[in-house]
């Protein structure tokens, strides 16, 4: 099943993120190579793909997980968490109905 992981980041988040976006990334590319990741990408703090030095708001991550349970335990390891960049993040079971 598909789950949707919504974080929100903390304030000031831009130079936590950039710290720890290559290990964050690896982990989102190694979903995806093996065909499990459905979409991945930030909210930009402004509404501009490039928000520059306003950075980002959160992150939404929607990929396929055997549970509710192992989607959770692979949100709470993600280097964003670990590096405080998240203030919270949300687990939910998410069905792809389009396009």
């Amino acid at each position: 099943m598909y789950y949707a992981i919504i974080s929100e980041d903390v304030d000031n988040s831009l130079p936590l993120r950039k710290n720890a976006r290559p290990a964050h990334l690896a982990r989102l590319e190694a979903l995806r190579d093996e065909g499990r990741l459905l979409v991945a990408g930030p909210h930009p703090a402004l509404d501009t793909p490039d928000p520059g030095d306003a950075g980002f708001t959160g992150s939404l991550v929607i990929a396929e997980f055997p549970s509710l349970e192992e989607a959770c335990h692979w949100a709470d390891a993600d280097p964003y968490v670990e590096a405080g960049v998240y203030q919270a993040v949300t687990v939910k079971p998410f069905k792809p109905v389009l396009p």
